[in-house]
């Protein structure tokens, strides 16, 4: 191709949108781009077939289109897959706060503003043992915002160095404390952090805070302090404490759960219990153990909650209508003993028989060189790392990576794993209705 040959931008754009379904002006963009890179390609020699740089690019585009998946990974929790599925109550009180107008700040009883979440702050504290309770729009957000409402500008933070983790995404909790105004006060050592440790800082810090490093554990030759005994000391130094139990298991007893709380869970600190520990202030994720839509819940005392709700930075974490009753519905499962209908509580505590009885079904419809093998789903979303849940799973073998491909090129994308040159399906993090599709994309 030569540079007289090149189209001009609204005819490729035109094409591109046709043949991609893609809006006008992301069309024009995408021509405009390749147009100028196929410019470029000519000059210097190379080959540029401007129509195949665009369709791949449109393509690549299109495919980025936010749409459902199936989970088949066995991950529960899958951050890249947006973790928790919500279940039906969540997300018809989602749709009904999203087709209209809504009470999101507004108190029908005055008939004037009102608190924004009121209802689902309420209930928040009521299932927690809490005072009070906040919820902005994630648990890094919380954590930040109680930092810098309840210590104030310039305080030092003391924690333990076995607690400063990175969050997924290179997230680090020292960025988080510093973009909240404080410093960090390191104490102990990666491994061992003692009682000692902290009170030999105490009088030197403004705050303590204690995090549970949900997404790695610290094994061997390790020892750390309890969230009592931070409560404990924190209040004989007359200094706040933070407890960040991140994955907001609600209550450890999980007594939504036949046969009480798993073995898998066991390492797990329950919301309820850090609140009666006696911190200031706990926060945690509505997102993961939850197993409500992406949120922080700040619990605690009144007036460390009020600090937070009146601080700036509130307004610029706080959630939308939508969310907000999202939340609301979930806890409200929870409230009602209905927790055990919660899409990840459902797919944590389904029988193996169940899943065995789905995965035979499933591998005799396809047909193919599928086999029923040991496997062990995760919770996922940095929860309860290091521990998983034994079931079957599906083992399909042949060409790993087009077989991996073609599952996500299926009408509805089928997220697989691949382990020993071989493509894994895992059924536990797929909704039942979804088994059939799950056949005709293996089918294909």
């Amino acid at each position: 191709m030569e540079l007289r040959d090149l189209p001009a931008v609204d005819a490729l754009a035109v094409d591109v949108a046709r043949t991609h379904d893609l809006p006008a002006a992301l069309a024009v963009v995408i021509a405009r781009e390749v147009i100028v890179e196929a410019r470029d390609r000519i000059r210097s020699g190379r080959r540029a077939d401007v129509v195949e740089i665009a369709s791949e690019r449109a393509a690549a585009l299109a495919w980025s289109r936010p749409r459902r998946v199936i989970n088949a990974t066995g991950v529960l929790l899958h951050t890249n897959l947006g973790r928790a599925p919500l279940p039906e109550a969540a997300v018809v009180a989602w749709e009904a706060a999203a087709d209209g107008y809504g009470n999101v700040e507004f108190d029908l009883v005055t008939g004037r503003r009102g608190g924004r979440g009121r209802f689902v702050a309420e209930m928040a504290a009521a299932l927690s043992g809490a005072d009070a309770a906040l919820v902005v729009n994630n648990n890094a957000g919380a954590l930040a915002l109680a930092v810098a409402a309840v210590a104030g500008p310039g305080a030092r933070v003391a924690v333990s160095r076995g607690e400063l983790i990175e969050i997924g995404g290179s997230f680090r909790l020292p960025a988080v404390i510093s973009a909240a105004g404080a410093t960090l006060v390191e104490v102990g050592t990666t491994n061992r952090t003692r009682r000692s440790d902290f009170v030999a800082v105490v009088s030197d810090v403004d705050l303590l805070l204690k995090v549970h490093p949900s997404n790695y554990r610290v094994t061997g030759f390790a020892e750390d302090v309890s969230w009592a005994e931070m409560a404990e000391l924190a209040a004989a130094a007359g200094k706040p404490f933070i407890a960040d139990v991140g994955s907001g298991l609600l209550d450890a007893r999980t007594p939504w759960l036949e046969g009480g709380p798993p073995a898998w869970l066991a390492a797990e600190p329950g919301v309820r219990q850090t609140v009666r520990s006696g911190a200031d202030v706990t926060v945690f994720s509505g997102d993961k153990l939850l197993g409500g839509p992406q949120a922080g819940v700040a619990v605690g005392r009144t007036e460390a909650i009020e600090a937070m709700r009146s601080h700036p930075l509130a307004r610029a974490m706080r959630c939308d209508g939508p969310r907000l009753a999202a939340l609301g519905a979930v806890l409200e499962m929870y409230a009602d003993a209905r927790a055990a209908q919660i899409p990840f509580w459902e797919m944590a505590s389904l029988p193996e028989d169940v899943l065995r009885r789905r995965s035979e079904a499933v591998a005799d419809a396809v047909r193919a060189d599928v086999e029923i093998v040991d496997g062990v789903s995760l919770p996922g979303a940095g929860s309860v790392p290091g521990e998983g849940i034994p079931g079957p799973v599906l083992r399909v073998d042949g060409p790993a990576r087009r077989i991996w491909r073609r599952l996500l090129d299926a009408d509805v994308p089928v997220v697989s794993s691949i382990r020993d040159d071989a493509v894994y399906l895992d059924l536990r993090s797929v909704a039942p209705a979804d088994d059939r599709r799950v056949v005709a994309a293996l089918g294909e």
